[in-house]
Formats: structure tokens, sequence, C-alpha cells
């Protein structure tokens, strides 16, 4: 694959990343419970195509340390990882995409540090207004009264910690298959208050399935048993300080330039951003300049759909790259 695997102090952690390519540089950012290797169909496909692409392993993700304090997950040191990272690389500016809290965190970054992006690609999850009467984790609290939510069910630790890390596999098998496309995450909301996640997903069907193998369902398995999962559940802990550090910038609207790509089933644009997520993004970046879904996937889009994400993010980084000066 000519990947290339780095291990270097950044930011004061040890953080993971691995790069290929040449050009313009593109930050490929996950979410949770991801890797990395979320993105290994579309590093070789990118950098294939003329950029440097750069898949970092989010802060207590994968081979990244993962400290153990909640505060340690906030907008400023994940921001500060990111800045870190392209100092590191010796790039002044970077494309950034990002999916699920990658795609928040980049979001985070160009409102702070514009200048240091010249672009953003959003997948799945758009930029939107932040509540602001009332912090994310007590508004999920109070959902999670009435029915399980896997939110409320991460939020207080150990037990989350423990189960997930007690069947690695089976979390992984039925996760994958819930926000996937073939899915359906709402059916957990039939379980109470109380219930496991592990518990409240539909069991799935055997693998391997057309977008995933055993293999490749192995890899994630192998680093969080390794790992451990509080690292990334500790970025749903840290909502609220997320929150708090939002807030100065209420109102605040960026230039740079936004991308955006969906799925029809994906389960946050269904279920976590309102009626018009698009629209409440562009109050965020206005200069939003193409908005793709790609039907019949969920939130494994990478996966699920992985030539036409591959098809797409191309388009948009040509286009970038004929805007950019």
């Amino acid at each position: 694959m000519n990947w290339e695997h780095h291990h270097v102090v950044i930011n004061g952690i040890q953080m993971h990343y691995v790069e290929q390519g040449e050009g313009m540089p593109v930050v490929l950012c996950h979410g949770f419970p991801h890797l990395w290797f979320s993105w290994h169909r579309q590093i070789t496909a990118l950098a294939g195509a003329g950029y440097r692409v750069i898949a970092p392993d989010m802060r207590g993700m994968g081979q990244t340390e993962a400290p153990e304090a909640v505060e340690a997950y906030d907008i400023d040191h994940i921001t500060g990882d990111l800045l870190g990272l392209l100092d590191h690389l010796g790039e002044e500016r970077a494309v950034f995409a990002g999916l699920d809290f990658g795609a928040f965190a980049i979001y985070d970054l160009a409102l702070r540090h514009p200048e240091r992006v010249i672009a953003l690609i959003g997948l799945e999850n758009p930029a939107a207004p932040h509540n602001p009467d009332e912090s994310p984790l007590t508004e999920y609290q109070r959902m999670g009264e009435q029915h399980f939510l896997h939110i409320e069910y991460f939020r207080v630790p150990p037990r989350a910690d423990e189960e997930l890390a007690a069947q690695p596999r089976r979390f992984f098998h039925k996760v994958f298959h819930t926000l996937s496309g073939a899915g359906n995450y709402f059916n957990v909301f039939k379980y109470p208050p109380g219930a496991s996640y592990i518990e409240a997903m539909d069991e799935p069907p055997p693998l391997p399935w057309p977008w995933l193998s055993e293999l490749e369902l192995e890899f994630f398995v192998s680093e969080y048993s390794r790992s451990g999962f509080t690292g990334g559940l500790n970025w749903y802990r840290s909502f609220d300080l997320k929150w708090a550090q939002r807030k100065p910038f209420e109102g605040v609207t960026s230039a740079v330039p936004a991308y955006f790509l969906g799925s029809e089933h994906d389960v946050d644009l269904e279920g976590f951003h309102g009626d018009d997520p698009i629209s409440l993004m562009r109050t965020i970046f206005p200069e939003l300049r193409d908005v793709r879904m790609i039907p019949g996937a969920g939130h494994m889009v990478q996966l699920e759909a992985s030539n036409e994400v591959n098809g797409i993010l191309l388009d948009y980084l040509a286009d970038i790259g004929s805007r950019d000066t």
C-alpha cells in the first residue's frame, strides 16, 4: 500500500499517523469508534491522484496516546493536535476532511485558525450552531431517562468502558452493522434506560458483508482490545467542555471554503441534527460550495460506498485546487 506509519510526540502526546503521496496535503480525521484505518480505501486513491494524504489516529484512539482526564479532550487540546500535526509535517495549510467527531474537530479548527485550512470537507455530520440554553450532556441525560441512548450510556464511567472492553468483537460486529445503511440505530430506543449498548443493538448478519471483511473488522477489534475504549468515550464526556468553549463563537461565520458529503441513511443526519442540517451548516460556513448525498449508505459511508466517496472527494479536491491561490 506504500503507507508510511509515523509515531511522534505532538502537542504533548504520542501520536500515530499514516501518510502516503505527495502534493496538496489532505488530512483525514475519524470519529468513534474508528481509527486511521477507517480511511484505508481513501488514502491510496487520493494519494494516487496526486495528493499528500495524512490519516492520524485521533487523540485517545488507536495508537495515539489516550490521556485519562476528560479535560484533555476539549477543543483546545484537539485543535492543538491538528495544528501540531501541520507543524510537524512542515505544512502551513491543508485540506481537512472529517467524519463524526473528526468533522467537528475540523470545524472548530477552521473557526479558530482559518489561515491553516485550505478548505474543509465534512462527512455525515454538518456544522450546526450549538444549543445556547442547555448543555448537551444535560439534554442527552434527559433523553436517556425515556429510553436507551448511547450517549447517556457512555456518559458516566466505568460501565461502558468495561462492557465494551469485555466484548470488543461483538461490539464492533454489532455497531458497524447498526450504523450502516442496512441497520437501524433507532431500534435501540425500544430498550429501557439502563440497558447496555451491546444488548440494545440488533443482531447483525455474519461476516463478510459486501463492504466489510472479517480481516477488516479484526483490525478494529485488535486495536481497541489493546488501547481500551476510555479515550474514545472521553470525546463524549467532554461535550459540555466543548459546548462552553464554543459559546464565544455564537454568530461567527467562517470564510473557509466548505464541502459536504452525506448519505441517505446516516443516523446523525436522520436524528441528531434537526430538520434542515445543511442550512444550519451554511449559517456558519456560508462558503459551502457543494453538497452531495450517497443513496443507500449509512454512517459507515467510507467503507459502505468507497468508490462513490473516493469519486466525490476527488471532485471536491479538484475544485479546491482549481480555486486555491
